[in-house]
């Protein structure tokens, strides 16, 4: 069976994505309600923090994804404490995951259901790298009904 988004003959279109003003408006909220989720992996408030500002900043329009550039887009962003965050700092990676595995399963689980995804890269470019083969890309994910 093919999902809703694929017609017959149609290989790997991509389905629709329709984003409202409303949508934008709430995901601040969104964020910070699944960061609070994870509150007790953090034994104090400033981790927590700065968990929630390297959130904010990984949904930044910034080109470069490292801490400096992060620390210093979000509000209240500090460069030393967001590094310290991610060298220095403990927090339970156990706790996290199981976490994260529950909001993940209470969101789309199903008792018979199954969620395939494979990374779709972006395909080389260029002749002149060395061992040019053509790169496998991954395809498209599909959930099926």
């Amino acid at each position: 069976m093919l999902p809703a988004y694929r017609t017959e003959g149609q290989e790997d279109t991509f389905p629709p994505f329709v984003l409202a003003c409303s949508h934008v408006e709430s995901f601040l909220h969104e964020l910070w309600s699944f960061h609070e989720a994870f509150r007790d992996c953090f034994t104090r408030r400033e981790p927590r923090e700065h968990f929630f500002r390297y959130m904010v900043g990984q949904f930044s329009p910034l080109e470069r994804k490292s801490i400096e550039p992060m620390a210093l887009e979000v509000d209240g962003g500090n460069v030393r404490g967001m590094q310290r965050f991610i060298s220095d700092d403990v927090w339970n990676a156990d706790q996290m995951r199981r976490i994260y595995h529950q909001l993940v399963d209470d969101d789309i689980g199903a008792p018979d259901g199954v969620v395939i995804v494979d990374e779709s890269g972006f395909a080389k470019k260029g002749t002149d790298s060395v061992g040019g083969a053509r790169q496998y890309c991954g395809s498209f994910a599909h959930v099926y009904d």
